[in-house]
């Protein structure tokens, strides 16, 4: 085969796969919308590593819509209350496969506390344990979720 044409392969391949990637987010984006009740476009997660835990931080891009938030901060009740009861049906929803170190925090659900805090754009879950087996599993959860929704590993804070 000539160079030139295994060139036009080769690049209609690469299209091709990041045309599947795009679908694959785009359809993780609707479920997502679907489970959460908001935009995933115009919403901001942030799934932060702690030392004791982490943190699941979503917030809608303007405070001034106030149905969005409001939306937001009783989905982060609504995890906070399933987690606790080890189901972790709703990031199976999003992300249509079991998400990692979900077994684990089931498990380990009684060693795991979940405290829902108020943000004014939206709401943040703060997941907090003495566990290292709980801690690490949750680590592994939330790594999946960064990767999964393109987000940030820490908050932003302006100068």
């Amino acid at each position: 085969m000539p160079r030139r044409a295994v060139l036009s392969y080769v690049m209609v391949l690469v299209a091709a796969c990041g045309k599947g990637k795009d679908a694959d987010v785009a359809a993780m984006q609707e479920r997502g919308q679907m489970v959460m009740g908001v935009d995933q476009y115009t919403s901001a997660h942030v799934f932060e590593d702690l030392p004791d835990g982490g943190r699941i931080i979503l917030d809608r891009e303007r405070a001034a819509d106030t149905s969005g938030v409001a939306t937001i901060r009783q989905h982060m009740r609504d995890i906070a209350t399933a987690f606790r009861a080890g189901d972790f049906t709703k990031p199976f929803q999003v992300h249509a496969q079991v998400v990692p170190g979900t077994a684990v925090m089931s498990a380990k659900r009684e060693e795991i506390s979940y405290q829902v805090i108020d943000r004014p754009r939206g709401g943040e879950v703060r997941l907090r344990t003495i566990s290292p087996t709980a801690v690490a599993a949750i680590h592994e959860f939330l790594a999946f979720q960064r990767t999964g929704h393109h987000a940030a590993g820490h908050e932003h804070t302006p100068n």
